[in-house]
């Protein structure tokens, strides 16, 4: 059986797969996340989460299967990633304030000579929001990692009005189809301790 690498730091990642009884190392690789020019949401999440797969198959190497991921959140064709400070992430909830917008999470998978993605889109709608909230929030912690500056997995639950579409998607990776790619590469779910 082929060993499965996460390329990710990210918590919610891990605790995804570890949800579905996966086996796997963390290994998180460092690439460049800034969007190319003319690039769309649904391109940008495609290509980081493949570069990641990517990278972590030339540092792993052997027979391992690696999967990297992306997450972002669009609105009005504008991608919204991670906020740099609390005025950056109040302007991003301020733009989600009452409005539906798109989360978009890409996975890849990468063994040698074999890649293989999928991208996976799901509309979240928020409640109306004022600054003042949006502030309050920003100091909870939680949004300063998270693209569009909200979590839906914690306190920010309190904004989404409704959701259409993978919830575990927009928490970081949508298991279905991340299980259904996994079973191609003989990555086994549901596995005991």
């Amino acid at each position: 059986m082929p060993h499965l690498i996460l390329a990710s730091a990210s918590p919610r990642r891990r605790e995804l797969l570890e949800q579905i009884g996966v086996h796997f190392d963390c290994r998180p690789v460092d690439i460049c996340e800034d969007p190319l020019q003319q690039e769309s949401a649904r391109e940008y999440v495609t290509r980081l989460a493949q570069e990641k797969a990517l990278a972590g198959l030339e540092q792993a190497g052997g027979d391992s299967v690696v999967l990297g991921s992306d997450t972002t959140v669009a609105i009005d064709d504008h991608i919204l990633a991670k906020p740099a400070n609390e005025d950056e992430a109040v302007t991003m909830l301020m733009q989600l304030s009452g409005r539906r917008h798109q989360v978009l999470t890409a996975v890849a998978l990468a063994a040698e000579g074999i890649i293989e993605v999928c991208c996976v889109g799901t509309d979240v709608e928020f409640i109306e929001l004022d600054d003042a909230r949006c502030r309050q929030y920003w100091r909870t912690g939680e949004p300063c990692d998270k693209a569009g500056a909200y979590g839906i997995q914690g306190l920010g639950a309190v904004f989404v009005k409704s959701i259409n579409g993978s919830y575990s998607a927009v928490v970081g990776l949508p298991l279905m189809e991340t299980a259904a790619m996994l079973q191609k590469f003989d990555i086994p779910v549901w596995q005991p301790n």
